[in-house]
């Protein structure tokens, strides 16, 4: 893309987001787009500490959710490419306590689709609980599963980040929090950007939340979404500003720049040499595998190789060409194949929904057109 039409895209990016701010109840935003190993766009707006008024800056740390997932699943990605790590790996050959209760058979490969079948933690969790690294995973290893391992599709929304984790430090005798900086964004240069546990130093950098002017929601009582993320542990704008829950590894969140995220995800794409993963694996990863019926949620869902097979908004792409991961409070970070483009878009007004990073999305298609043609053909793991 030319220096002239990159300021385009730029200009467009942030006349969108100081229009979203000044009219749409965004508190602060900030969006970042690579495009071939290129920042082409880095754009903030709006304030990351209302009370203080602090204005964001690109260099502003989100909390992001279950946007961090998709970091995560990146994480897991790498290290099989390095050899560290295998999908076949059965978790109970590094973790013996995971075997309990019929979940012997479970693997990598059923964590990163959410087919494991240990979708939630105790009902009483708290956020000390969750905040416990050890008291979690003892938890988790303790759990019945709710189907055989491999034989199910449900959203892990508060487990994936502790059964990919142990499982990584078991197998490789290191965090994923290490893996993270010393695989993914140590050579990427964003290792100060991207965390699932902020490091105390670097907190002053981290927005606040600001909560959602809207009447709550909350599963019903009982349902197996309301029984996946339990009551204390559920996540809001007070969760997301908690200092212990900013600074502990609770890999199914993090805190991260959108710099940061779009940098992590370009990293995935290339180009050539410089790809953290291999084209192929590239391809198996953002391969849409599951289509069918999400027994958390109860809702029809579609599901790649540890990301969500598609973009935020109507732009339409290959089925296979694009995958990310989305946050509770409207984040999300996601790369096009074809394209050779990767986008983040990072806030701190804790609602629902993704219309905002729809809207970025848009813009940035206008300009990188996808196409929708090609294999879409799914198959079922």
């Amino acid at each position: 893309m030319g220096d002239e039409t990159a300021r385009d895209l730029q200009g467009r990016v942030q006349e969108a987001v100081d229009r979203l701010v000044a009219d749409a109840g965004e508190v602060g935003l900030q969006v970042a787009v690579v495009h071939r190993g290129d920042l082409v766009v880095d754009v903030v707006g709006g304030l990351a500490d209302a009370g203080r008024g602090a204005a964001v800056t690109p260099d502003t740390l989100f909390f992001a959710a279950s946007t961090a997932k998709g970091v995560a699943s990146a994480v897991a990605h790498v290290l099989v490419e390095r050899g560290e790590l295998e999908y076949d790996l059965r978790i109970a050959d590094v973790w013996p306590e995971f075997a309990a209760h019929g979940k012997g058979g479970a693997t990598l490969r059923h964590v990163l689709m959410h087919s494991v079948g240990v979708p939630a933690p105790p009902y009483d969790t708290t956020v000390g609980d969750l905040c416990d690294w050890d008291r979690m995973c003892r938890a988790l290893a303790a759990e019945v599963p709710w189907w055989a391992p491999g034989n199910g599709f449900g959203y892990h929304a508060q487990t994936f980040g502790f059964l990919l984790g142990e499982t990584v430090r078991r197998a490789t005798g290191q965090t994923l929090t290490w893996w993270l900086h010393e695989a993914v964004t140590g050579p990427l240069g964003v290792e100060k950007d991207v965390h699932f546990g902020v490091p105390p130093a670097l907190l002053d950098r981290v927005a606040r939340q600001e909560p959602d002017p809207g009447p709550p929601s909350a599963p019903d009582p009982g349902s197996p979404a309301d029984r996946a993320v339990p009551p204390g542990i559920r996540p809001d704008a007070a969760f997301a500003n908690r200092r212990d829950v900013l600074t502990s590894d609770i890999p199914s969140g993090g805190t991260m720049s959108a710099r940061g995220a779009a940098r992590v995800f370009a990293g995935l794409l290339g180009p050539g040499d410089a790809a953290l993963v291999s084209p192929a694996r590239l391809t198996s990863m953002a391969r849409p595998v599951f289509e069918g019926r999400d027994a958390v949620l109860d809702v029809p869902s579609t599901w790649a190789f540890g990301f969500a097979p598609s973009r935020p908004g109507p732009v339409p792409s290959r089925p296979g060409s694009a995958f990310g991961m989305f946050g509770a409070n409207g984040s999300g970070v996601w790369a096009d194949i074809d394209t050779s483009v990767a986008v983040a878009v990072m806030r701190n007004r804790f609602s629902p929904g993704w219309s905002t990073a729809g809207e970025i999305d848009r813009l940035v298609a206008e300009h990188f057109p996808t196409s929708s043609e090609g294999e879409d053909s799914w198959t079922t793991q």
